[in-house]
């Protein structure tokens, strides 16, 4: 290695990283270096010479690219929290050549021949299950990606596998700059009439932050719910609901051609694999296994919540015209049922916001989970990060004091930073070796204004749960083979960590132990709780139903579409959508051009978007046990730790939640926590 690459931090894997230290000319020379060295163990790895055992070949396999996928991870992380034109070049610049490499592994003959030759020579059967495991899935695997293609196959295979990676990167980066495009200032504040002063000083200050004077409104989900819950200038409104969904949709950073271009390379590559479609092939390994039975899934929740659909918004209708909207309108869909639930339950979702202040809401969900998973979560002072605002923590084992992980947080908005929350993994540790694993968790929360602190919606609380519960299965997780570890689950099963978490904020119990007011330090008013209680399940249906439409118009276009029979992709989009719909959606309503959940990688959510409504009936199901033997009961916690958050994918999904339950999940529990099942 040169002494100039000597210093590289994307070629030192330590711990913690040193994010700060990492430059966009790091990267290129870094990446290659690297690709250069995987090609070698790729290539040493199929040599006929070397012993084909199982730990030669699986154990090498599992191992071979650690420095690359450290690499990547670190530098697709900052290009997503902290980008920069030379850094959105430079990983444009390595994007592709990556992508071919992780393609080629599997068709590459040696390295075919030589799993091949493992799983006849019959050694693995005197293994523990989770290898016999890793050998079946590896081959199936090897399968799935084209090693049994003929050599043109598999150049074609490549070529799409590339192609898929620059236009899913592209679709992502113009859904940042279109977000980051928009913005309306106001310089009347009448105009701001019904906007929470929490919202308007976040206007405020981020006008101020571009050196104007009024209360600047943006894309970002902040300033954008806010804007659509409260505030009453219907013109507004309309104004910021037709930005936000027509983005990415015209201009300078359309994406309609993205749309067709990866849908048309996805069902290209399904079809040369042998499947019928995008679905079919990215869903047999997952619990649903079939795109027709995902389908099937969606259809049956559908047809249960369409009574209360209908009933819910022929109610808000009705509620609608008192306000004297004769026709509601998309825009005004937020705004009425909010005043609805108000007058419904006397609840202002803002009148939470005191109650909870981000430091002390994160360090009641660490108290909580620490209680019920035997485990301690402690703050590491001067750690770099990629901003000043990210924090990081180390997880301990509480009995043993064993490292278990660390991991990164970083929770408000920035013009750099894409949009939504996340969480990644970086390194992907080994409990044999007592190497720890490293992830981190992102949103796009409320930040703190002036001498107010971060105060957070009821919302943006279960978001930082739901995150923390994907974290918690990457960094407790006690499986030996790395590829196996943590979220490296099938996609319908790894929502379930994440989304029973958000259970513990309805817990009164829970809610004591961080929901106290920022200023005063009361805990939430019993009156207030109950209020918050009695309105969770207003308009659940049209909760379900957006998620279910998202879910349909996701299957369909994977599925069915064809751009030849059904005509322009956006048109075909808004029709499935406006049947989940609770107000008319104009001809030109295009989020499908910035759904970043199924075009903003090659595989992503695509023909996968049902999996969350596949994880919450799981979850809602998973927590009865919980509430039934108590939700701080450390018994319980611990059996969930163990058969559920350390056990990766090294079991099927469907044993491992019999192992927790005694049973097979009960799909009535979801309904019966969102209110939508028939009276007797």
């Amino acid at each position: 290695m040169s002494n100039e690459l000597k210093d590289n931090p994307l070629l030192v894997e330590r711990m913690p990283i040193r994010f700060d230290a990492v430059k966009a000319e790091d990267v290129e020379p870094a990446i290659h270096l690297l690709l250069e060295q995987m090609k070698s163990r790729l290539t040493d790895l199929g040599k006929p010479e070397i012993p084909r055992t199982y730990d030669n070949i699986l154990i090498g396999l599992d191992k071979m690219t650690e420095p690359l996928d450290f690499a990547m991870s670190v530098v697709r992380h900052l290009e997503s929290v902290a980008t920069t034109p030379e850094l959105r070049a430079a990983y444009n610049a390595v994007q592709g050549p990556v992508s071919l490499f992780y393609t080629s592994i599997p068709l590459d003959p040696n390295l075919w021949a030589a799993v091949k030759a493992i799983e006849e020579g019959g050694e693995a059967e005197q293994r523990a299950p989770v290898y016999r495991r890793f050998l079946k899935k590896t081959v199936t695997g090897f399968r799935r990606a084209g090693a049994d293609l003929d050599a043109e196959g598999k150049k074609k295979l490549e070529q799409l596998d590339v192609a898929l990676t620059k236009a899913t990167t592209k679709f992502a980066e113009n859904v940042l700059d279109a977000t980051n495009a928009f913005e309306l200032l106001i310089t009347d504040e009448a105009k701001l009439a019904g906007l929470p002063d929490s919202a308007r000083l976040a206007a405020r200050e981020s006008a101020k932050s571009k050196g104007k004077d009024g209360w600047r409104l943006t894309l970002q989900a902040p300033s954008y719910v806010a804007a659509m819950t409260y505030l009453d200038d219907r013109a507004i409104r309309r104004q910021l609901w037709e930005a936000s969904n027509r983005r990415a949709s015209s201009g300078d950073y359309d994406n309609r051609g993205l749309v067709l271009e990866i849908l048309r390379l996805r069902k290209e590559k399904a079809q040369l694999l042998g499947y019928r479609d995008f679905a079919d092939l990215v869903l047999e390994e997952r619990m649903a296994h079939k795109g027709e039975q995902a389908q099937v899934f969606l259809d049956d929740l559908r047809a249960k919540t369409e009574p209360f659909f209908s009933k819910e918004n022929g109610s808000l209708a009705e509620f609608g015209r008192k306000l004297g909207c004769d026709a509601i309108e998309p825009w005004d869909v937020g705004y009425i049922a909010e005043k609805q639930r108000q007058a419904l339950y006397e609840f202002d979702e803002e009148e939470l916001r005191p109650y909870f202040e981000l430091n002390r809401v994160v360090g009641g969900m660490f108290n909580i989970f620490s209680r019920i998973l035997g485990i301690k979560v402690v703050e590491e002072l001067g750690v770099p990060g990629w901003d000043p605002a990210v924090k990081y923590y180390r997880v301990e084992d509480s009995a043993s004091g064993e490292l278990l992980g660390g991991f990164y947080t970083d929770w408000f908005p920035r013009e750099n930073k894409r949009g939504g929350a996340w969480m990644d993994s970086l390194v992907t540790g080994s409990p044999d070796e007592k190497l720890p694993h490293v992830g981190l968790i992102c949103g796009n929360l409320t930040p703190p204004v002036g001498d107010r602190p971060s105060l957070l919606t009821h919302r943006e609380v279960e978001t930082i749960f739901h995150e923390f519960g994907h974290l918690l299965h990457h960094v407790l997780s006690r499986v030996p083979v790395r590829t196996l570890s943590g979220t490296n689950v099938a996609w319908d099963w790894v929502e379930l960590p994440s989304q029973i978490m958000e259970n513990w904020c309805m817990e009164r119990e829970a809610l004591d132990l961080f929901a106290r007011h920022y200023q005063t330090g009361e805990p939430l008013p019993e009156e207030l709780f109950q209020k918050m209680r009695r309105a969770r399940t207003f308009r659940a249906a049209n909760a379900q139903m957006r998620q279910l439409g998202f879910g349909t118009a996701d299957l369909k276009l994977h599925r069915e579409y064809d751009p030849e029979r059904d005509g322009d992709v956006m048109f075909y989009a808004r029709n499935i959508l406006a049947q989940f719909s609770p107000a008319p959606l104009p001809p030109d309503y295009g989020m499908i051009a910035s759904f970043t959940h199924l075009f903003a990688s090659p595989v992503a959510y695509g023909a996968g978007y049902y999996s969350y409504k596949w994880a919450e009936v799981l979850d809602a199901d998973a927590f009865t046990r919980f509430r039934r033997e108590g939700i701080f009961n450390p018994a319980t916690g611990g059996a969930y730790r163990q058969r559920i958050l350390e056990r990766g994918d090294s079991e099927d999904p469907v044993e491992l939640y019999r192992s927790f339950m005694g049973r097979d999940p009960d799909a009535n529990a979801l309904l019966e926590r969102l209110g939508l099942v028939q009276a007797a």
